[in-house]
């Protein structure tokens, strides 16, 4: 089950949130500041899975976008994986250019 959704920039600013299990706004404020660091600060050639805490964390780079998608354990990551990159798919067809050069991930 998906937890929450973000979509950040790489100067680490929340561009969008989404939660689907209930979770206090100051908690979220913390949990979004660690989740991006843990992020953020991993290289091109590491796993885009991370084991964080008591759930999975599973991201995609385009260009200056990082979507970063909260999952339980039981979850697949690599259909959510998938699902990160056809909802990418998605926006750049409805709103053109969202990602600066093309959909392919760095």
């Amino acid at each position: 089950m998906i937890k929450f959704f973000l979509m950040v920039n790489k100067q680490g600013q929340t561009r969008l949130s989404r939660y689907y299990e209930h979770v206090e706004i100051n908690k979220r404020t913390m949990l979004e500041a660690e989740v991006i660091k843990n992020c953020l600060s991993r290289s091109k050639d590491e796993c885009s899975f991370i084991e964080y805490k008591d759930f999975k964390l599973v991201y995609r780079q385009y260009a200056a976008l990082f979507i970063v998608v909260g999952i339980d354990q039981t979850e697949n990551e690599m259909a959510v994986y998938e699902l990160i990159h056809n909802f990418v798919e998605v926006l750049d067809k409805y709103f053109s250019r969202v990602v600066s050069e093309t959909l392919n991930p760095l």
